[in-house]
């Protein structure tokens, strides 16, 4: 459903005529949780592999009305869900006319709209603003400051003859912007101790306090934040008094299982089929690479060889996915194919989408490719097994023990490929069950050069590799 236009009432008088009651933020954002829970919605969508452990939390701590610290390692949906909580805010929200604090019609706390209420009284004019708007988000940085959170004198409103007594010279930082909506701090423990400081009153108080003035802010900000638990609990980069002041501490995690991760992956990655002037090109990936990307991801978060403390990321699987998928296309381009079919040999392309989010602890020099390379065999062994009948492979071993040569590789087309069905014959059990009825040569061939593979790997058929080619053969 689309978001309705705002409301009419553009007057204080207005407003109050039309019935509208001003409540604060965590009583708006509960309200509409509220709604969703006892409806049985979930809070929002997009975000998957979390219904049984993070979201309960998040349910209990809106409901409580706390302010929340999200706790886990990238990639793992915190800014995601941070940002998606504006669905749980009025779809419009008046304010002040002009208040660059998004002042409450009702209450505002601003000079500026203090005074023009105290002007104009009823007429004094009213603006509406969406939930979209309510959202403020600030990543720490060791750069960022008191001004850019909180606020600073305006030396261009103080040329301007004001006094700097005078509450209309400051510019106001992006926590007062956000009053009466959500802000944001990702990775937390990243601010500097002092600017942290300056975050205790806004969570506790809830005002704020520029640079000595003796003035008060009441905002009313639902406060959000995000940090890496190696920085926060361990590492002592927060101090107590802000840490206490976060009514909820939830802890994330990465996909439990392989199916979470291929869900994730499939609603996130981009689509690479094209149009071309020899018509469309439609790349698919079969659902068992497909579980060897996903299962590539969950080999590497289990690996001592890799720095667990960095994470692996979800756009880890994402990235590789797509490199697949892109590989299949260059091939499909190369070759007139309009329906290529990823392959075994397309995982190659895994090395360059993964080595920048993966962190190898390795002692030796250069041995980081060897390390990636395992990991991709182990997932292709792993997904092989799960899949592949053995009962169905012993006639296909069998045929190799005899003689039978078979060559694969990324040069070879998939017409090509798929006739190595008819020269083994015990090749159909198993590519029909890889293949799930589609008897397209592309589809065909990706199964061949799998069933190959898999064998190899569990050292049952011998490989020669040169290049893009490779022939496989008995193990006499």
């Amino acid at each position: 459903m689309e978001d309705a236009g705002a409301p009419s009432a553009s007057t204080l008088g207005e407003l109050k005529a039309s019935g509208w009651v001003s409540r604060p933020v965590k009583q708006e954002v509960r309200e509409h949780a509220i709604a969703k829970v006892a409806a049985g919605e979930p809070l929002f969508v997009g975000v998957q592999g979390y219904e049984e452990t993070v979201m309960p939390q998040l349910e209990n701590a809106l409901l409580a009305g706390h302010d929340v610290v999200f706790l886990g390692e990238r990639g793992q949906a915190k800014t995601r869900m941070i940002r998606t909580l504006t669905g749980l805010l009025d779809e419009w929200m008046p304010i002040i006319a002009g208040s660059e604090i998004n002042d409450d019609p009702y209450h505002p706390v601003s000079k500026y709209s203090r005074d023009l209420v105290a002007e104009l009284g009823d007429d004094a004019p009213v603006d509406w603003v969406h939930r979209d708007t309510r959202y403020g988000e600030k990543l720490a940085t060791p750069d960022t400051s008191i001004a850019d959170l909180i606020g600073e004198v305006d030396p261009i409103k103080v040329a301007e003859g004001r006094y700097l007594s005078d509450e209309l010279t400051l510019h106001y930082g992006m926590v007062p912007r956000t009053n009466r909506g959500i802000f944001a701090m990702n990775e937390l423990p990243d601010l500097a101790e002092r600017i942290q400081v300056g975050l205790l009153n806004v969570l506790e108080e809830r005002d704020v306090q520029i640079r000595g003035y003796k003035i008060r802010l009441p905002l009313d900000v639902m406060m959000m934040a995000s940090a890496n638990p190696e920085d926060y609990t361990n590492r002592g980069r927060i101090i107590t008094p802000l840490k206490d002041r976060f009514g909820s501490q939830i802890r994330t995690h990465y996909p439990l299982d392989v199916q979470t991760e291929i869900d994730i992956m499939l609603q996130e990655a981009a689509s690479l089929d094209v149009e071309t002037s020899n018509g469309a090109i439609k790349v698919t990936v079969p659902d068992y690479l497909t579980e060897v990307v996903a299962t590539f991801s969950h080999l590497a978060r289990s690996s001592n060889q890799v720095n667990q403390r960095s994470g692996v990321s979800v756009r880890l699987s994402v990235s590789n996915y797509e490199a697949t998928a892109a590989n299949a296309l260059r091939r499909g381009l190369r070759t007139g194919e309009t329906r290529p079919v990823a392959r075994v040999d397309d995982l190659g392309a895994l090395a360059a989408s993964s080595m920048g989010k993966i962190e190898i602890e390795s002692i030796e020099e250069g041995r980081d490719g060897m390390i990636m390379e395992s990991l991709i065999k182990g997932a292709v062994l792993t997904v092989f097994k799960d899949t592949v009948p053995p009962e169905h492979t012993r006639a296909v071993v069998d045929a190799f023990e005899e003689g039978v040569v078979a060559h694969t590789g990324e040069s070879m087309s998939s017409a090509e490929l798929a006739a190595v069905v008819e020269q083994v014959d015990a090749l159909r059990a198993p590519v029909a069950v890889l293949a799930g009825g589609d008897e397209s040569p592309a589809s065909v061939a990706a199964a061949v050069e799998f069933v190959l593979e898999g064998l190899h790997l569990s050292k049952r058929l011998n490989k020669d590799a040169s290049g893009e080619s490779a022939t496989y053969r008995g193990r006499t």
